[in-house]
């Protein structure tokens, strides 16, 4: 399951940047949206019975700290649990799987499978008598006046890199601004531990790293800029290879085509059943044997579920975990 493109990123990352990267989570949690109310303001404010939260669907009153929590996508499970809040349903991204491997299981203990993602059980939803339903609307936009009648329900526009500002907004519909603050500077000291580990930032930026993706019944796909993974790898500031250095959310290959894979280094995962994928056409093939990646070892499969869903503080962090011990040893 893919996550969603939305706008261009910055292609490098200074020192100074990274200083100041996502600064003013804590005193300013603005959103753009729009709703039946008409243009939607920046912020949230104070109402008699709670908050009134601003998000991609107009507005919703909250409790002032949120305890019952139903989540509908992979994002919002890792905010909650991030933000220190343990929902009382979430979505799965197939019938039949668990929640997302990656969180601790602890945090994850007595959380109720309301559906799966795209196709929420709404009696399920109801049934956990929820005070707040987070989810984007990609997944839910169409339900969401059905949502809103079990409980105000809070949108974000899409996913995917911009999962910075939706921790933002899910702290915001929480009440656990102080949360997201703190899980944002760990990020960013985790940024800066790391940029360090590889030798400082001229360093950094000369490193090519790619993220690769081969898909069950699907062509093979190269992450650009405007994904989860591609964020990830702007903030740290390494380099990317000229044809992924770009806005956009992937480039599609064949195995014919493997010579764009080029880089200095490779992580990729695979999503769904492998003998349905590329991988094994393109692992064994001449093309991929003369990557300067592959001559030098430098390849590195990992968990499509943390790396391609994993999209929030938690999920980063232990991405950001994964590349130091590759790279760095």
């Amino acid at each position: 399951m893919p996550d969603a493109p939305a706008r261009p990123l910055p292609a490098h990352l200074t020192r100074r940047r990274l200083l100041t990267l996502t600064a003013g989570l804590a005193s300013g949690l603005a959103l753009t949206a729009c709703g039946s109310g008409g243009p939607a303001k920046a912020g949230g404010s104070n109402a008699p019975d709670g908050r009134v939260v601003r998000h991609a669907r107009g507005e919703s009153t909250v409790p002032a700290r949120a305890g019952r929590v139903v989540v509908l996508d992979t994002d919002a499970l890792d905010s909650a649990v991030t933000l220190g809040v343990t929902p009382v349903g979430a979505t799965t991204v197939a019938a039949g799987v668990p929640l997302s491997a990656y969180l601790p299981a602890e945090r994850l203990a007595g959380v109720k499978t309301v559906g799966i993602i795209g196709a929420p059980d709404l009696e399920a939803i109801a049934a956990l008598h929820p005070d707040v339903i987070l989810s984007n609307q990609v997944r839910d936009d169409k339900r969401y006046d059905e949502l809103s009648k079990i409980a105000p329900t809070v949108l974000s526009k899409t996913t995917g890199p911009v999962w910075k500002e939706n921790v933002r907004l899910h702290a915001e519909a929480l009440g656990r601004q102080s949360e997201a603050a703190s899980a944002e500077q760990a990020y960013r000291a985790k940024l800066a531990e790391l940029v360090t580990a590889l030798g400082g930032e001229e360093k950094a930026a000369a490193l090519k790293v790619e993220m690769a993706r081969f898909l069950a019944g699907a062509p093979t796909r190269l992450y650009l800029n405007d994904t989860f993974i591609g964020s990830i790898l702007t903030d740290l500031g390494v380099g990317r290879p000229a044809n992924q250095n770009k806005p956009g959310f992937s480039i599609e290959i064949s195995p014919e085509q493997v010579d764009q894979a080029a880089a200095d280094v490779i992580f990729y995962s695979v999503y769904g059943d492998e003998a349905k994928s590329d991988r094994a056409k393109i692992v064994g093939g001449t093309l991929w044997n003369r990557l300067d990646a592959v001559r030098a070892g430098k390849v590195y499969q990992v968990d499509d579920n943390l790396w391609m869903l994993g999209i929030g503080y938690t999920g980063a962090g232990l991405i950001l975990d994964q590349i130091r011990h590759h790279l760095t040893g």
